[in-house]
């Protein structure tokens, strides 16, 4: 017997069911869509996600001492490649020194790496823009060695580590706040947020800005 020849009773609950039904799938599509509004279009794979981060020990910008990279297992790491010379690293250098100062009791240390620049110029930079705290460290990549293992395609980049050493984000061209601090937060909960690409960098002193990858 059909539904349309059903006692009413009986088609009262079909009718019910297929109401259910159409409710769930309704449900179902607009929690699939608006997982897809949360995600930035521009994250992609990188082949450095999952690789353990390059075993550097970088001598300090200012002083005498030194910074190694396989020293800082345990604390979540910002690395973060700027120079004075780049237009973008200015732009971000406030978001860089606001995260440090707002994590560092999360264990999240910051070293920066001072690419292809001058001493004095990269010095004049943070006297005029400001230095971040006890947890943020500047150092020099000598003859660009860090910056070969890293991939290094032009400044600013920024990678993430975790407390396994693992690099499990990175973000290519000029940070913000809000950007940097949903990246640690992921990081620091277990996640690997992936990579993001497409921000403006330059790839040398005196270069275009060009899109990242």
């Amino acid at each position: 017997m059909s539904d349309l020849l059903a006692p009413p009773a009986r088609r009262g609950r079909a009718l019910r069911v297929a109401a259910v039904a159409v409710v769930l799938v309704a449900v179902g599509i607009g929690a699939l869509f608006g997982s897809r509004l949360t995600v930035d279009p521009t994250l992609v794979e990188s082949p450095l996600i999952g690789r353990p981060v390059p075993d550097l020990t970088l001598p300090a910008l200012e002083g005498s001492g030194e910074v190694s990279l396989a020293a800082l297992r345990g604390q979540v790491v910002v690395v973060n490649f700027w120079a004075s010379w780049c237009v973008a690293c200015r732009e971000e250098h406030a978001a860089l020194v606001g995260a440090a100062e707002q994590y560092r009791d999360a264990g999240v240390t910051v070293v920066g790496i001072d690419y292809q620049d001058s001493t004095s110029s990269a010095i004049t930079f943070l006297d005029e823009l400001g230095r971040g705290g006890e947890n943020y460290h500047y150092v020099s990549d000598v003859r660009s060695r860090a910056a070969l293992e890293f991939g290094l395609f032009g400044v600013p980049e920024t990678f993430v580590v975790d407390r396994a050493g693992t690099i499990v984000a990175k973000i290519t061209g000029p940070t913000t706040y809000p950007l940097l601090a949903g990246t640690l937060d992921a990081v620091i909960a277990g996640e690997r947020p992936g990579a993001r690409t497409g921000g403006v960098v330059q790839p040398a002193p005196g270069a275009p800005l060009v899109e990242g990858r």
